[in-house]
């Protein structure tokens, strides 16, 4: 029963339910829960919880619970994507009232749609994979199918990696060349794959251009039913997701670097991404959070991923990272002092 906490990743979703029904300032009720009362209650609830039995783990793989978590999130996601544009193009609001809202949208796309997606794209099943690209198209975010899978967990900590933020890197300087690399990055691997099967680039076979068609057909759609407005409502909607999912980029992987041994970089090991173990965020996140468990055996579910102890540990919880991360100074005076000693 303790794992229904698991059930409070839905509260991201509701909250923004809650900004669309009561709209006026409830409009940030997404941003307030979010980055507001997560972080305090992260302060009250530790996690003493960290690792399981053989035992735990085969009861925890086997119970279909923990998959069908992941499924409801697709209905919730464009329930929510289409009611944001429901409210926003026929309710007379506020200019205050509208930004709250494609924050509020935004961060469910984020959270609920692409941190799932991150989860699904690992599977092996080609089912979970159809669904992890369908809940990253709204955020016009598919190629991080490619780039993620095949290059980001290949070369994590090492400069070819885009999605690694380096030492003394701002986020906002990070958003641009992580958002701008891991499209190059993708093209990259799936023009490879391409000339290694033999097929040509413009080909079904190339699922980066599929990717491309069926985002703009969407765009399109939205255009077509709700007009230009609604299509512009639907692409702040995408921004939003994906600067949340590149600020956690951010924090995940911060100065961390792979040491460049005899012309390879080492193996990819739990020191090469923080980890954080606290509650709220691990439930909120599908385990997200146990980030360097998760580098060092990607392919293992969220229900069993642990947290490793002699892992680079955040200080914080990842809302109240990603709070900080926004102020450049104190970040680094944060962070960089964790560098020095995990670096020494």
């Amino acid at each position: 029963m303790k794992d229904v906490k698991y059930l409070l990743a839905y509260t991201i979703p509701l909250s923004c339910w809650v900004a669309l029904s009561l709209k006026g300032w409830f409009s940030y009720t997404t941003v307030v829960y979010a980055f507001g009362l997560i972080p305090m209650l992260e302060l009250v609830f530790s996690s003493k919880e960290s690792s399981y039995s053989e035992e735990q783990k085969h009861k925890r793989l086997v119970n279909v619970v923990f998959d069908m978590l992941l499924y409801l999130n697709l209905p919730l996601v464009f329930a929510t994507l289409f009611y944001g544009l429901y409210t926003l193009l026929y309710f007379n609001l506020e200019v205050y009232e509208q930004i709250g809202i494609v924050f509020s949208v935004g961060i469910v796309l984020g959270t609920n749609g692409i941190n799932v997606a991150h989860e699904l794209g690992h599977r092996l099943s080609k089912s979970e994979q159809f669904l992890a690209k369908v809940l990253l198209m709204p955020s016009l975010y598919m190629h991080f199918f490619i780039e993620h899978n095949l290059g980001h967990h290949k070369n994590v900590g090492t400069p070819g990696d885009p999605a690694t933020a380096r030492r003394d890197q701002s986020v906002y300087g990070f958003w641009l060349t992580s958002i701008i690399g891991q499209w190059i990055s993708a093209y990259k691997i799936q023009k490879q794959q391409l000339e290694i099967n033999g097929h040509r680039f413009w080909s079904l076979h190339n699922e980066l251009l599929v990717f491309v068609v069926v985002q703009s057909l969407y765009v399109y759609a939205i255009y077509v039913w709700f007009g230009a407005f609604g299509a512009a409502y639907a692409l702040a909607f995408a921004l939003v997701a994906v600067l949340l999912l590149e600020t956690i980029n951010y924090i995940e992987h911060y100065g961390l670097v792979r040491e460049l041994k005899a012309s390879r970089y080492e193996r990819v090991t739990p020191a090469h991404s923080w980890n954080s173990n606290h509650v709220i965020g691990r439930m909120v996140l599908y385990e997200l959070t146990r980030h360097s468990d998760h580098h060092h055996r990607a392919s293992k579910k969220y229900q069993v991923l642990e947290s490793i102890d002699e892992s680079p540990q955040l200080p914080f919880g990842y809302t109240t990272s990603m709070v900080i991360a926004m102020v450049p100074p104190v970040w680094f005076a944060l962070m960089n002092k964790r560098l020095n000693r995990i670096q020494m």
